[in-house]
């Protein structure tokens, strides 16, 4: 169970009611001010972040290997979106508990990634077969 969804509203009210405890109604407005002031920093980065993503392709990343890098565990669905400046391409059915994204870059390297409860799993990292003939092996040794 996240108690992010439990904790967050019991502090709020915690917070109004110490507020009204402490400074009667002046205490209210002012807690109810900054609440609100908080609700639209957060708005406003969800709209930033939007913002940018709107004009890029979706599921296209500069780099797979970079975007594999940087990924941890326990980030959210915003962070990766924030961090590729692009909306995953959703690959899982819409009816799963989690939800499975796929980004892509030129090269055709995909990362894969499965966020349950809008956290990061795990992810994966592919890359496509090598074509076309290999480079001839270098022997240093026979160089004088």
């Amino acid at each position: 169970m996240q108690f992010q969804k439990i904790l967050v509203p019991v502090a709020a009210v915690a917070l109004v009611v110490a507020a009204y405890h402490f400074y009667a109604w002046s205490g209210v407005a002012a807690a109810l001010g900054a609440l609100v002031m908080w609700l639209l920093l957060h708005v406003t980065r969800l709209l930033q972040v939007l913002k940018r993503t709107a004009l890029r392709p979706i599921g296209h990343v500069g780099s797979a290997v970079m975007l594999n890098a940087k990924l941890e565990a326990g980030m959210t669905l915003l962070h990766v979106t924030a961090m590729t400046r692009s909306l995953g391409e959703q690959t899982g059915r819409a009816d799963q508990k989690s939800e499975h994204y796929r980004w892509s870059d030129g090269t055709q390297s995909q990362v894969n990634c499965e966020f349950y409860q809008g956290k990061l799993k795990q992810w994966q990292l592919l890359r496509p077969a090598p074509t076309g003939p290999a480079a001839p092996p270098c022997d240093v040794s026979s160089a004088s």
